[in-house]
């Protein structure tokens, strides 16, 4: 057995684990101290210990700051992993203790987020007002490393083929259409027949370019003969959306279902125009052999409730 393996299973502690992990977020020995509540030197001489155990260099120092080395890379996807474990572990048994339902973490895409998440976590709550949820917003690029990790329990949203691999679980749910929306009393809301072409000059809230969303979209202009819109904001960011959409009069493409949900708040209003775009299904995810927690499982289980309610 090399000092490194016999390091990672006898020596290496949590605290390390920890301190690895907030050098990295912080980049910064003074910064790192402050956050840990310990002093700079405490810093600098666990870093030490730690480098000293593994017979490795984690992180490179300089004035700047500290640079995680390929090896520092290597354990601080080890310890995000282990630490994620650890406070799953901690809110398990924390919940079984106080008899309350514990704490799920959840990865949700715009697209499930108020028609399927936000009443699914109102329905547990009605069950256990303790239950806490943990929700984070963002696309499967944001996402998915935290699923890997552990810093996530599941992925509510789109299940893009491109992200398809055998670590993980996947499970589909409804398919789910798009529509284009503006603010409501925009002028184009007023027209009987709305076209690709009108579509042109308006400023155009768009999927980041490595969506396959955007792709469809820009194919849809293409299919008439037309360049897509060059005043565009890259986001997939339901706030971005609607700031846009209201304050500068911008058009936004958005789930049918969460335009319809928002368009009964008087915050967006869809246009009469079909976007015939073949989307992936919004499904859940979860990494395979990794049983979820009994939180978890409910939280998965009433959102197959609420689906089968609407079919």
């Amino acid at each position: 057995m090399t000092q490194f393996e016999r390091a990672l299973r006898s020596n290496i502690k949590l605290k390390h684990l920890q301190l690895v992990v907030a050098l990295d977020e912080f980049r910064h020995l003074g910064r790192t101290a402050e956050f840990l509540s310990v002093s700079q030197p405490a810093v600098s001489k666990m870093l030490g210990e730690i480098e000293a155990m593994l017979d490795l260099r984690l992180f490179d120092r300089s004035r700047r700051g500290t640079e995680p080395t390929q090896a520092g890379q290597s354990l601080l996807r080890f310890a995000r992993s282990v630490l994620a474990g650890y406070e799953r572990t901690r809110d398990e048994i924390s919940a079984i203790e106080r008899g309350v339902a514990g704490r799920t973490r959840v990865g949700c895409m715009v697209v499930a987020m108020p028609t399927l998440l936000a009443p699914a976590i109102a329905r547990l709550k009605s069950e256990s007002v303790s239950a806490t949820v943990m929700v984070d917003e963002g696309d499967l690029t944001q996402l998915l490393p935290k699923l890997r990790l552990g810093e996530l329990d599941l992925f509510l949203g789109r299940l893009e083929p491109g992200y398809a691999s055998p670590d993980l679980l996947t499970e589909v749910l409804y398919e789910e259409t798009m529509t284009i929306v503006v603010r409501p009393g925009h002028p184009l809301t007023r027209k009987k027949v709305v076209t690709w072409q009108d579509l042109v000059p308006l400023r155009f809230v768009v999927p980041p370019p490595w969506a396959s969303l955007r792709v469809k979209l820009e194919q849809q202009f293409f299919k008439y003969e037309l360049q897509p819109p060059q005043d565009v904001v890259e986001s997939a960011s339901f706030l971005a959306q609607v700031t846009f959409v209201s304050d500068q009069d911008a058009a936004a493409l958005m789930a049918h279902s969460v335009a319809k949900h928002f368009a009964g708040q008087g915050l967006v209003q869809p246009l009469r125009l079909m976007v015939p775009v073949e989307l992936p299904p919004v499904g859940i995810m979860t990494v395979r052999g990794r049983p979820l927690t009994p939180i978890s499982q409910r939280l998965v289980d009433i959102v197959r409730q609420l689906v089968r309610e609407r079919q």
